[in-house]
């Protein structure tokens, strides 16, 4: 995480990337935030997942994302959506754009650490974020101890549109079973659940169904966005600077861009509209 620089405009772009389009519920938090701010979303769906790539091509595959959306729309701020990036990426991000960036691993763990008592806390998130450590990392540096838990059948059960799936609600729970008996077995009282994943705000109500009473699930989706209201200085307005205008929405993708416009409504709440297709090289 960056601190914001202060040349942004009146109605900033906002540039939020993904290597999918699970990221557009980051959007979708960032709309509820900032309704006037311009925004544009790039999914680069071409190369996913960053999961099975090594560090060293995340980084690149990250940084030509970051610079299209700084160098050819203009974003002013850009919001890595996407946690294996975030994860492995954020340096490589930094170096190669001169606007202010932000992930999604440190405002979950940061609201995790506003919300818990214990100071013990539960992520779910994909294999490749649980592999990173990322979220562990960034829980011990706001003093939490954190337990984490690769969930890998959600992704695919959220995309096949299976949120109020009875198989979906046995997955989670099972899911959340063995995460407990993981904490209590590290003699650890969680109090708070992080959804370390774009695609789990979607199981948000899932999850809280789930979890024992006493425990706050984390939206890192809404974290981010509340984060990133507050570097832009538009914590708790919900306003643009300008006050005026509509929010002006363009999506990009590097590969299926039907897939993109069908399922990414699901994510984002309303259609996404027309998305534009992009090479970013191999």
């Amino acid at each position: 995480m960056t601190s914001a620089g202060p040349h942004l405009s009146n109605s900033p772009v906002i540039g939020v990337f993904d290597s999918g389009f699970g990221g557009l519920t980051v959007l979708r938090a960032l709309l509820a935030q900032m309704p006037y701010a311009q925004y544009a979303f790039l999914g680069d769906t071409a190369r996913l997942p960053y999961g099975s790539k090594s560090q060293r091509t995340i980084a690149r595959y990250a940084a030509e994302s970051a610079q299209f959306l700084v160098h050819e729309q203009k974003a002013e701020f850009l919001v890595i959506a996407c946690n294996t990036a975030s994860a492995l990426a954020m340096e490589a991000i930094q170096a190669a754009v001169p606007v202010p960036v932000l992930g999604v691993i440190e405002p979950g763990a940061a609201a995790a650490a506003a919300h818990s008592t214990t100071r013990n806390v539960l992520v779910v998130a994909t294999e490749a974020t649980v592999k990173s450590h990322a979220y562990a990392a960034a829980c011990r540096r706001q003093g939490l101890r954190g337990v984490e838990k690769a969930c890998p059948l959600l992704v695919p059960l959220v995309e096949e549109g299976w949120v109020d799936h009875p198989v979906t609600e046995q997955v989670v729970g099972i899911y959340v079973e063995e995460l407990m008996a993981e904490a209590r077995a590290a003699g650890q009282t969680p109090d708070t659940l992080v959804l370390g994943c774009t695609h789990y705000p979607l199981l948000r109500k899932v999850f809280e169904s789930k979890v024992p009473a006493g425990v706050q699930v984390i939206d890192s989706a809404e974290a981010t966005a509340a984060a990133a209201a507050g570097m832009l200085g538009l914590e708790g307005s919900r306003v643009g600077r300008d006050g005026a205008g509509e929010p002006r929405i363009r999506c990009f993708a590097t590969d299926s861009v039907e897939k993109f416009e069908r399922l990414g409504s699901r994510f984002l709440g309303h259609s996404v509209g027309e998305v534009t297709l992009v090479d970013l090289g191999g």
